[in-house]
């Protein structure tokens, strides 16, 4: 007894990537999506320790403070005589916003000092100073 066998073209086994790929895109939709909403100075710095830590939430104008001491607002460079200025023009557009200062552990404690006097002559109602948690 003979069988037939044809030499048909063996169709390669593939893997469907489509649902895969749908997954990746919505998992990098989300990421850009949440990563909008975490805000900060634009600036990096090391800020210090703290044991006892508070969060803060609903802060709508941060400032950077370098190592140097370079004042950093929206992620624009500010001389310390236009920090008061700025803060102002600011609360124009967010009257209720609270300020978050992200001081370098290295930066003049003059410095931060002198932006806190000026957030305070602009009426910012609330500041807060940003620290790790040790």
């Amino acid at each position: 007894m003979r069988f037939n066998h044809r030499s048909a073209a063996r169709e390669d086994a593939q893997i469907d990537m489509t649902s895969m790929l749908d997954i990746v895109f919505i998992m990098l939709i989300f990421f850009i999506v949440t990563s909008s909403f975490v805000r900060e100075s634009g600036v990096e710095v090391n800020r210090p320790q703290a044991s006892n830590v508070v969060s803060q939430a609903g802060a709508g104008i941060f400032i950077g403070i370098t190592a140097n001491n370079d004042i950093y607002i929206d992620k624009r460079m500010v001389d310390v005589e236009r920090v008061q200025a700025t803060l102002e023009h600011l609360l124009l557009s967010q009257p209720d916003a609270s300020l978050v200062i992200q001081a370098d552990e290295h930066a003049f404690n003059g410095t931060v000092v002198k932006v806190m006097d000026a957030a305070n002559g602009a009426g910012v109602k609330g500041i807060a100073l940003a620290v790790e948690k040790s």
